[in-house]
């Protein structure tokens, strides 16, 4: 503008155009250019074109077909430059660069948006909630898994809490609300979720919730709203927490003895959130979440239990087919309807009067093994102690007890599983088969009375360590002469 400015200075002052290019040391027309210019306001930036587009000369119609009949298709199968560029190469023989197909389908795009598309700022009252699931890794008791975090945020604070669950399911999401809603003190009036993830389907526009959440809403007299399909924007807030709190609370891996006892840090950490600052209201977490809180619900004077009880009849093996997965009852109970009680952790197995029958811990998935309660499958070896060269205990036992049983014949057999079953009642499968390991290691005869009293003795640890005895001692003997007295020998 500087030089700009010089011309035409010089023009005002009467200097003539060509002795200003001489002065100036420029040409004569660019001097005639910028004093003949008659207007020099501002104009916006226009881009620069670039140079190749010709080489989709004749195929620009083609490339318009296919994205004007992409808008009847859904959002995430619609054509990307990606798509569009294989299509001509197969389909019409294009030869030319990617970057020509990408610039033509960037700008036909832009200028032929919706009037409706784009996103608007949504603002969120104080005692809502955004709920949604992510995944992370943990290791649980030394082992590594992949678990799904539920996040619960409250937009109008920002304050974010998570729990970790095996799988996604309504038990998890009730469970962990329960959790969130009794540690923060309050019931939000409005829970806002993702396509009915864990707690029901959605069959068309209507969402069909599960039996489950809708009594966990009459329960603490709670709303939910659920957010239209590839509508993540709708609660971005939870959006952005699930990547945050993997971000922050699950680098490094987090560490922990059990689920419960990674949830429990999980939520000592979530409360740490507290003393950040708001991204745009520039007041502490911790102050706007008195808010939010003040805003729910008060908490009602029981907690809300998340199971779900189902009828299932048990096989002829007494086993129970539940979520995909089988359950061992124990052959006791064939052809008995039990009642089944599913909860986010563990599987309950109830009888005809709902008094307890076994509990599983819950498997996620389809696992092709029978997941049973070795102690249940004991008393029908004990009537059919043939069974045992294919039972599914033969694995779980010690190599001691399983080749003493494997060289024992029928009554042998059925004189250890007797009272191995009488040992598992007082105290547990797994003791009981620690003491008949003892006992035939030092060559005593594993009977119920033997068996019974080490596993009872080592249940309560009063089974007395094992030590080095002096046995020098017998190296002296008294012996008695013919006349009655006593004499020593060593």
């Amino acid at each position: 503008m500087s030089l700009q400015e010089t011309i035409r200075s010089l023009d005002s002052n009467g200097v003539s155009g060509r002795e200003i290019a001489r002065q100036l040391g420029l040409s004569r027309a660019t001097v005639t250019k910028y004093i003949s210019q008659t207007d020099f306001s501002p104009v916006p930036p226009l881009p620069a074109p670039r140079p190749g587009a010709s080489v989709l000369n004749g195929l620009t119609h083609v490339i318009e077909q296919w994205l004007v009949e992409d808008q009847g298709q859904p959002v995430k199968q619609r054509h990307t430059a990606k798509r569009v560029m294989d299509r001509l190469i197969d389909e019409h023989g294009y030869t030319g660069a990617y970057s020509s197909v990408q610039r033509f389908v960037k700008a036909w795009k832009a200028s032929n948006r919706e009037p409706s598309a784009g996103f608007t700022e949504l603002a969120w009252q104080a005692g809502v909630v955004q709920v949604d699931f992510g995944q992370a890794e943990a290791i649980i008791a030394g082992i590594g898994q992949v678990l799904h975090m539920l996040v619960i945020t409250f937009p109008f604070s920002n304050m974010r809490y998570v729990q970790a669950f095996r799988g996604e399911t309504a038990e998890c999401v009730c469970h962990g609300l329960r959790t969130v809603f009794e540690h923060v003190g309050g019931i939000p009036r409005l829970m806002i979720f993702d396509n009915a993830t864990g707690i029901g389907r959605r069959v068309g526009t209507t969402v069909v919730e599960s039996k489950l959440f809708s009594a966990f809403k009459v329960h603490y007299r709670s709303q939910s709203r659920y957010c239209n399909p590839y509508s993540g924007h709708e609660k971005g807030s939870v959006e952005n927490a699930v990547g945050f709190l993997r971000r922050n609370l699950m680098v490094p891996l987090p560490e922990a003895g059990s689920l419960a006892e990674l949830n429990a840090q999980l939520l000592t950490r979530c409360d740490s959130l507290a003393t950040a600052v708001h991204y745009r209201k520039g007041l502490p977490l911790g102050e706007l979440f008195v808010q939010d809180v003040g805003a729910c619900l008060e908490l009602p004077g029981v907690g809300f239990d998340p199971v779900r009880y189902e009828s299932r009849k048990a096989d002829k093996t007494g086993n129970l087919h539940i979520d995909g997965n089988t359950y061992a009852a124990g052959p006791a109970f064939y052809g008995r309807t039990l009642t089944v009680g599913i909860r986010h952790d563990v599987i309950e197995i109830l009888d005809e009067h709902t008094a307890p029958v076994r509990v599983f811990p819950r498997a996620f998935g389809s696992q092709p093994e029978t997941i049973f309660d070795p102690a249940s499958l004991v008393p029908l070896l004990v009537a059919k102690p043939g069974a045992w060269s294919q039972s599914l205990l033969r694995p779980l036992v010690s190599d001691p007890v399983r080749d003493w049983l494997d060289q024992a014949g029928a009554t042998d057999r059925r004189r250890l599983f007797t009272a191995v079953d009488a040992a598992s009642g007082p105290t547990t499968f797994e003791t009981a088969i620690h003491a008949a390991t003892m006992l035939i290691t030092r060559g005593d005869s594993p009977d119920i009375a033997m068996v019974g009293m080490l596993a009872r003795r080592l249940a309560d640890n009063t089974e007395p360590a094992a030590v080095n005895v002096d046995l020098t001692i017998y190296d002296t003997l008294t012996i008695s002469t013919a006349d009655d007295s006593v004499e020593v020998v060593a």
